[in-house]
């Protein structure tokens, strides 16, 4: 299978759709993992996705067709490290390094923001996520904490 072309660039307001298209792909096989709170909370709405896009700066990949096919958001928190949040890779482009593509972009631009941790959070079920994370320098702080009735463990990487 060729490897698929893309691009990784600043998400923008006309991006909204394909992001909430490319979250709900990338986690509909863990639907019945999730409450329901936790997976509306995962794949966003129309008005979380805004709210993300003002709050956050947002990566997208686009394919060649220009199709939203990997998603990430970052921001610095109040104690000043980096987080990350809603890292998405529509499954039939997922394994072309496009997920690397956007951590790599989202940390670096944590780092410019002045962050030396960035902490990321993902739950039980998302196995091959903890792994990926793992490969790239993330580990488990022990900090657990409760995502709309499900375990939320949180990972962090210092630079």
């Amino acid at each position: 299978m060729a490897v698929p072309r893309f691009i990784i660039r600043r998400a923008i307001a006309l991006d909204a759709g394909g992001i909430l298209k490319c979250l709900a792909a990338a986690f509909e096989p863990y639907c019945t993992h999730y409450t329901p709170a936790a997976y509306l909370d995962t794949v966003l709405s129309p008005e979380t996705i805004s709210q993300r896009l003002q709050s956050m700066q947002v990566f997208v990949a686009l394919s060649s067709q220009s199709e939203v096919i990997g998603s990430i958001a970052c921001a610095i928190a109040d104690s000043n490290p980096g987080h990350l949040r809603g890292m998405a890779v529509v499954p039939r482009f997922q394994g072309h390094k496009i997920a690397e593509s956007l951590l790599q972009a989202a940390e670096e631009e944590l780092r410019r923001l002045g962050s030396s941790r960035i902490t990321l959070d993902t739950s039980e079920p998302l196995l091959r996520a903890v792994r990926f994370y793992e490969r790239h320098g993330y580990r488990r702080s022990g900090k657990v904490t409760d995502f709309f009735g499900m375990p939320l463990h949180e990972f962090v990487k210092q630079f």
